[in-house]
């Protein structure tokens, strides 16, 4: 069981910001990530066909032989963890947006939070937003279309600045000092935010919370790998292992890419 891989899957390739901070948090753990690319984006899918694509993935990484599947996916999260938890014998690791911080540290009382439609409206993220936002203005913004062209690997891309900053300018004019990412795969959009954003703004985004919690989790398991040896890395999509290889491209563990179906 120990040896046995740490299990990650998002609904495409931006989960993989989750699987960095596991891999350099855990570096003698193997880890097995799967790209649901097919079928991304989750956030404009209703919660049974959320939960069927996770009930997919899980089914495949335990095919794999996985220890612990971490659901790098906060829609998948939001909207399905609860099923997956009740319905197999194996740990889940859940994300869901930063909220929490970002309410006790703001200083303006006005956080912003760019995610999902799926997440946004989820039973989940609404119970976390009403219990620690309280006198706190929270500007809820969809990012339709940020995940499709991070998946077509368009970035740095003109309609992406375009698009981002249609987002963005509504908090900057309510004066945010917070802007929670609820969507693993936003924290690639980093280094744009930050040029849109004063420096007067925290980004916060939820993957080295996740690998921490991955990581207490295994140690409370006795399921931590007990071999010296730094783990191995697999990383899988199933659509074109391109944008999965070119957001890699700084990663400095190793790794192997490759399509498969799932």
């Amino acid at each position: 069981m120990q040896s046995r891989a740490i299990g990650i899957f998002d609904s495409g390739v931006g989960g993989t910001s989750i699987w960095k901070e596991i891999s350099r948090i855990l570096p003698h753990e193997n880890t097995i990530y799967l790209a649901d690319s097919k079928y991304a984006p989750y956030g404009k899918k209703s919660k049974e066909d959320i939960i069927a694509l996770s009930i997919k993935n899980t089914e495949k990484l335990l095919e794999l032989n996985c220890k612990i599947i971490v659901v790098a996916c906060n829609t998948a999260t939001t909207n399905a963890i609860k099923t997956l938890r009740s319905t197999y014998d194996i740990p889940f690791i859940g994300i869901e947006p930063a909220i929490k911080p970002a309410a006790i540290r703001t200083k303006t009382k006005k956080v912003g939070v760019l995610a999902t439609k799926g997440t946004l409206s989820s039973e989940l993220f609404t119970k976390t937003s009403e219990l620690y936002t309280r006198n706190i203005e929270t500007i809820e913004i969809i990012g339709t279309g940020l995940v499709e062209l991070i998946e077509e690997g368009k970035i740095n891309s003109p309609e992406m600045y375009t698009l981002l900053n249609s987002y963005i300018e509504p908090m900057i004019k309510k004066d945010i000092d917070y802007l929670v990412l609820g969507c693993s795969h936003y924290p690639y959009l980093i280094p744009i935010l930050k040029k849109m954003l004063s420096n007067k703004v925290t980004i916060i985004d939820s993957g080295e919370a996740v690998a921490k919690q991955t990581k207490a989790v295994l140690t409370n398991l006795w399921f931590l790998n007990p071999k010296p040896d730094l783990g191995k890395h697999q990383l899988f999509t199933n659509k074109n292992v391109t944008v999965l290889t070119e957001i890699l491209k700084q990663t400095r563990v190793d790794y192997t890419v490759k399509r498969i179906e799932f």
